[in-house]
């Protein structure tokens, strides 16, 4: 079923619905505008909706970077470089995304990368290692976690089974 976009919307009307948004769950600046733009505001009044929403700490990209990654870590077991790639696709600072990446604690990623490495091992059925291994990396290369900490953890799983 296809969403309505609201059209026609005066520019007060606009501000409540994103403030009532932006109070509801985090945004960032871009996924308002662009809201704001699919209910047919003009861009300098997206513009200035979105100004007024910073300014009254309805929007605050730091904040979004840091419960993006967190939930993105946590709930989707993304790694840093997919987590990243998104928030620079939201185009947010890099200032803003590497303080973001701090909610991940370094602990936590590498268990993570553990246990997303061993859940992905239970359901292979190759008996030859090196088949095992490249199956392995690549999934945990699609999850977003770094070439290095992919290749340590895959080894280190490697020799001790």
């Amino acid at each position: 079923m296809r969403k309505k976009t609201v059209t026609n919307l005066s520019k007060e009307q606009a501000l409540n619905r994103a403030s009532s948004l932006c109070s509801g769950s985090e945004h960032c600046t871009t996924q308002i505008e662009e809201k704001l733009l699919s209910w047919g505001i003009s861009a300098k009044d997206a513009d200035d909706i979105v100004s007024h929403l910073i300014d009254e700490n309805f929007i605050d990209n730091l904040r979004f970077a840091k419960a993006y990654c967190h939930d993105k870590f946590y709930y989707n077991r993304w790694g840093r470089i997919k987590i990243g790639m998104m928030l620079r696709h939201l185009r947010l600072s890099e200032e803003e995304i590497v303080e973001g990446m701090t909610a991940i604690p370094e602990e936590a990623y590498l268990q993570t990368i553990d246990e997303v490495l061993r859940g992905k091992d239970r359901t292979l059925h190759d008996t030859d290692n090196y088949l095992r291994k490249g199956k392995l990396v690549r999934h945990l290369l699609s999850h977003g976690f770094e070439m290095e900490l992919v290749l340590n953890a895959v080894d280190a799983y490697i020799e001790q089974r």
